[in-house]
């Protein structure tokens, strides 16, 4: 029998400390996720930009590595002009670029939502401290 899959939300509960810097070091290595774990749907957004840039990236990225050895002799040819190289060259740089500003993109954001998960982990464990007696 074939094992159910789904990708919608639980809902969003107090998150331990433990867990919480367990999402914060999912997000580090793969935005998005650490998110959709404690429950935020933002989750699935940084998930897109992180998958979607590096799937970019990888393309267009081999892409340009092909195009650029098959145009060695042309690139360092003792005739090449280098602002012709340079535009030739950023005509296939630009779309890995564009890749890795969208993985970065969603990294950033995870990394912010992960501060905010491990600060509200830190409030929800100190809410349920008795204060400390001197």
């Amino acid at each position: 029998m074939p094992t159910k899959v789904s990708l919608a939300l639980g809902p969003r509960r107090p998150l331990s400390r433990q867990t919480a810097w367990g999402c914060f070091t999912t997000n580090l290595a793969m935005p998005g996720f650490g998110s959709l774990v404690a429950g935020h749907a933002c989750g699935y957004a940084q998930a897109a930009l992180s998958v979607g840039g590096m799937i970019v990236s990888l393309v267009f990225g081999a892409r340009f590595i092909v195009w650029y050895f098959a145009n060695w002799s042309h690139l360092y040819g003792p005739d090449a002009d280098p602002a012709a190289v340079m535009s030739e060259m950023w005509h296939f740089l630009k779309w890995p670029l564009l890749g890795f500003g969208l993985f970065a993109l969603g990294w950033l954001w995870a990394l912010a939502t992960s501060f905010l998960i491990v600060s509200s982990a830190r409030k929800a464990a100190s809410e349920g401290v008795p204060p400390r007696l001197r």
